[in-house]
C-alpha cells in the first residue's frame, strides 16, 4: 500500500473515530450500569449503532453523530420487510448451539429431524402453548425442549412428571400442546433436571418464554409464524 493511500485511509477514519469518541463520552454513565461494547455506523445514514451489555445481554440503541440525541427502537427496511434491529440482536446474543446442555432436554422429533432447534418453554405459558400449534405444522424437525416452569412455578412438579414418564415427548405434548393440559400420571419423584434447567436459563438470561435457539446459535424471544420459522430453520440447517 502506498504512503499516499495509507494517508487517505487515515484521514477518512478520523471523523469516524471522533464520532465514536463523542458518542461514548456522551453516553457513559447513562446506561443504567450497561457497558458500551462497540459503536459503529447504523444501517441508516447519519445514525450510529451503540452496543452495550446490560442485565438482559447485549442491547442496541441508536445515536446521532455527537451523542446529542438517542433513539431507542427498531429499524425496519420496508423494501424487504425486514426488522434489521432484530436480525442484529439475534447475532449479537447468539451462543454456540453445542454449548447448550441438551442432555437436560425433552427431545421431540418429527420426520427426519433434520431441522434443529432448542426451546425454553413453560407448559402453562399461553404464548408457549400457542407456539406449540405452530411447531406441529413443521415437519422433519428435532426440538430440544428445556422445561422452564417460571410462569406458574407452583406447577413445576408437572414438568418433573414429564421427565419421569416412560415417553417424555408424548407426556410433554399432552401437557403443553393439548387443548387442555394433561398432567402425567408418572409422578415427580424421579431424579429430574428441572432445577438445573432453571439455573441454565438464568445463566443464559432467558427472561421470556418461549425463547428459541436456532442451530446457528441465534436467539429468538417469542414465537414465529410457521412460514418464517420454516425459512429460518432451513437457512440455519443449510449453513451448518
Amino acid at each position: 500500500m502506498s504512503r499516499f493511500l495509507a494517508a487517505l485511509l487515515l484521514v477518512a477514519a478520523l471523523p469516524a473515530a471522533a464520532n465514536e469518541a463523542a458518542i461514548r463520552k456522551a453516553l457513559e454513565g447513562k446506561l443504567e450500569g450497561g457497558r458500551i461494547e462497540g459503536i459503529q455506523p447504523a444501517p441508516v445514514p447519519g445514525l450510529w449503532e451503540v452496543r452495550y451489555r446490560g442485565d438482559d445481554g447485549v442491547q442496541i440503541l441508536y445515536s446521532d453523530a455527537t451523542g446529542t440525541h438517542i433513539i431507542q427502537g427498531r429499524i425496519f427496511e420496508l423494501r424487504s420487510d425486514r426488522d434489521l434491529t432484530e436480525e442484529r440482536m439475534r447475532k449479537l446474543n447468539a451462543v454456540r448451539f453445542d454449548s447448550l446442555p441438551l442432555d437436560l432436554t425433552v427431545k421431540v422429533q418429527r420426520g427426519s429431524g433434520k431441522r434443529v432447534m432448542a426451546m425454553f418453554s413453560d407448559p402453562y405459558c399461553p404464548a408457549c402453548r400457542s407456539f406449540e400449534r405452530t411447531l406441529a405444522q413443521i415437519d422433519d424437525i428435532t426440538i430440544y425442549i428445556f422445561m422452564y416452569p417460571v410462569i406458574r412455578p407452583e406447577n413445576a412438579g408437572h414438568s418433573r412428571a414429564v421427565w419421569c414418564s416412560p415417553d417424555r415427548a408424548k407426556a410433554w405434548l399432552e401437557l403443553a400442546a393439548a387443548a387442555q393440559p394433561k398432567v402425567p400420571a408418572a409422578g415427580a419423584s424421579c431424579a429430574n433436571p428441572v432445577d438445573q434447567v432453571l439455573a441454565a436459563g438464568r445463566k443464559l438470561r432467558v427472561n421470556a418464554t418461549p425463547t428459541l435457539f436456532l442451530a446457528s446459535g441465534e436467539r429468538i424471544s417469542g414465537g414465529l409464524a410457521a412460514n418464517d420459522l420454516r425459512m429460518m430453520l432451513d437457512q440455519t440447517s443449510a449453513a451448518r
